[in-house]
């Protein structure tokens, strides 16, 4: 039986959130509605997480010293990883001195190595997959691509949310692809996968969530990218019944070997009844931010209940709905939003700002969701919501 004292007391219990950004921010707030004392960590101030948190640290959680006296200070009952960049080598000892690391820290180990889950999911479990080749340095990539052939995808092989991330058309994409692999890592220059690319008729996100009581899917997502990066996402993707039964084993096989409990983000490829597994997030996906208006729990919601060990009876699904990110560039502390009022006037749409403190490029700083009747209208309503959005980019 789960007993929960109150936050900031000798009988609190305590989350400490790896990665502190809006994904985070949505978890800590379903924990501390249970109760829950969150602590939130990342590598910069003032992230959304650490915002609304009980208290904050700024460490370099690759950085395995520096993460395990974080986690000997506070000791948490819980550690939830919500980026890939961490020192997971050290979760892995941690765990066995007795830790609980969600769902596991041989999840979160594999999950943020991109050669581990693929090795694990096409060589040892037998998923189909898009053919692929790792490669350490220059010369064996070239060799990679020309093995896989082009049009390839590259990839650095510790890297999330598109960064570092190309698609080779032409051989005269294979040079710039292999710079921007090696600059925009999350752990810097290193070994990269060369994936074949797949001409799928669409992507889609598979959440699974393994509680207490079983495994459960719930309905897929679609989604679209820019260079990796999600831009958009819809629920539930119109799939045939031999594809949707294709993908959810899938999604049970792959989440089964990671094990632990909490929500998977499982990615995967759909051309006709055929799917492919792409990759896993053992967390929130951001393409499931699309379950904070479609669903009477959204994923940070089930996430916090099977970490808890709570039950999870029932899932509903409100009806077809929409996710559209807002994205800002620009070289900035200073972003001001504005026509909000319009938006809130429109029926059935939602808009959540995450609160970010810069941006140095490009950033996603907000998400606008929206229900209707169909997907495609719920789609264009948040089309049509986010063309009422005025940003404004002031100077530093």
């Amino acid at each position: 039986m789960l007993r929960i004292g109150s936050p900031l007391t000798t009988v609190s219990k305590k989350a400490l959130l790896l990665g502190s950004g809006e994904l985070g921010k949505e978890i800590a707030i379903e924990l501390q509605r249970f109760g829950v004392e969150v602590i939130a960590a990342d590598r910069y101030s003032n992230a959304p997480a650490m915002q609304i948190a009980h208290r904050f640290h700024v460490l370099d959680m690759l950085d395995p010293v520096a993460l395990r006296s974080l986690i000997e200070t506070e000791k948490p009952d819980y550690i939830i990883p919500e980026v890939e960049a961490i020192a997971t080598p050290e979760l892995l000892k941690l765990e066995k001195e007795g830790y609980n690391v969600i769902p596991t820290a041989k999840a979160t180990f594999l999950t943020m190595n991109r050669e581990g889950i693929r090795r694990l999911a096409a060589e040892e479990l037998g998923l189909p997959t898009a053919p692929y080749r790792f490669a350490d340095d220059h010369d064996s990539f070239l060799a990679a691509v020309e093995e896989i052939g082009i049009p390839c995808v590259v990839k650095p092989i510790m890297s999330s949310s598109g960064h570092g991330q190309s698609l080779v058309k032409t051989r005269d994409d294979v040079e710039k692809a292999w710079k921007i692999s090696q600059e925009g890592g999350r752990a810097g220059a290193g070994r990269v996968i060369v994936e074949g690319f797949i001409r799928f008729d669409y992507e889609i996100t598979m959440l699974t969530v393994r509680h207490r009581d079983g495994t459960t899917t719930l309905e897929p997502i679609g989604h679209h990218q820019v260079d990796g990066d999600y831009r958009e996402s819809w629920q539930p993707q119109a799939m045939s019944e031999v594809a949707i039964e294709k993908a959810r084993n899938i999604a049970r096989t792959i989440t089964g070997a990671l094990g632990g409990w909490g929500i998977f983000g499982v990615e995967m490829f759909v051309c006709g009844d055929d799917v492919l597994f792409s990759e896993v997030s053992p967390r929130p996906h951001d393409t499931g931010m699309v379950t904070m208006i479609s669903q009477d729990l959204s994923e940070f919601a089930l996430h916090a209940r099977a970490v808890l060990g709570l039950p999870i009876p029932e899932i509903r699904l409100f009806g077809p709905s929409a996710s559209k990110a807002i994205v800002v560039e620009g070289d900035t502390d200073k972003v001001v939003f504005s026509g909000l009022e319009d938006i809130l006037a429109m029926k059935g749409v939602q808009i959540r700002l995450f609160g970010k403190p810069e941006v140095r490029g490009h950033r996603r700083y907000g998400v606008i969701l929206a229900t209707a009747d169909s997907v495609e209208n719920a789609r264009a309503k948040a089309e049509e919501a986010y063309s009422k959005l005025k940003v404004e980019i002031l100077p530093r």
